[in-house]
């Protein structure tokens, strides 16, 4: 059945359709919360989150942007909601290492070639805040153009250019700390004089 006949039906308390469009999106709709929460429980949480408020919404949908479009938006937004909650802990998690490369794997991921810059850039994506964090992964990882951004955070086109060039630079200050950081604690008198090769994001 066509997603937008599946929309429509599910819109009417069909929830047959409904189940459709969850086991169609559920996995995307993870990934984001995954990537942007950087926690296992939160994401799965959140994932829960979503789709309740989708079946309320549902008859909301106008279909003046594609229905993942529409998704993708308000999942945004509750994690969003979820980091302006005062007793929320951004708490990095470790997951197995097959789940982590699957979920960072994108153009800057792309350019990182060993199991060290993969940690470091992991480490340095926590440490952005929210709006950078998810600007960066929007467009960087995920391959949207900062039009598309801006329809899903409800941004300008300009602020959403704003965000991700602040989030590089963030992220290009942190990799660089890291690196430099693990040089003068594995370097040895020997190599003491070798260049540093860094990891450059954008």
């Amino acid at each position: 059945m066509a997603p937008e006949e599946n929309v429509r039906l599910a819109a009417a308390g069909d929830m047959t359709a409904f189940a459709d469009i969850y086991s169609a999106y559920q996995r995307r709709v993870y990934s984001l919360c995954l990537r942007m929460t950087r926690n296992v429980s939160e994401a799965e949480d959140l994932t829960q989150e979503v789709f309740v408020q989708l079946f309320r919404k549902l008859k909301t949908f106008r279909g003046d942007s594609a229905f993942s479009t529409w998704l993708h938006r308000m999942t945004v937004n509750a994690v969003l909601m979820h980091f302006r909650k005062p007793v929320v802990r951004l708490e990095q998690t470790t997951y197995d290492g097959d789940d982590q490369q699957e979920r960072l794997n994108g153009r800057l991921m792309a350019r990182t070639s060993s199991v060290v810059d993969r940690i470091s850039l992991d480490e340095a994506l926590a440490q952005l805040s929210p709006g950078y964090r998810t600007v960066f992964i929007l467009h960087d990882v995920e391959g949207y153009e900062h039009n598309q951004i801006g329809e899903m955070l409800g941004c300008a086109v300009g602020t959403s250019k704003s965000q991700l060039h602040k989030a590089r630079l963030k992220l290009r200050h942190l990799l660089r700390q890291r690196i430099s950081k693990n040089r003068r604690t594995s370097v040895g008198p020997d190599t003491a004089g070798l260049k540093l090769v860094e990891c450059q994001p954008g």
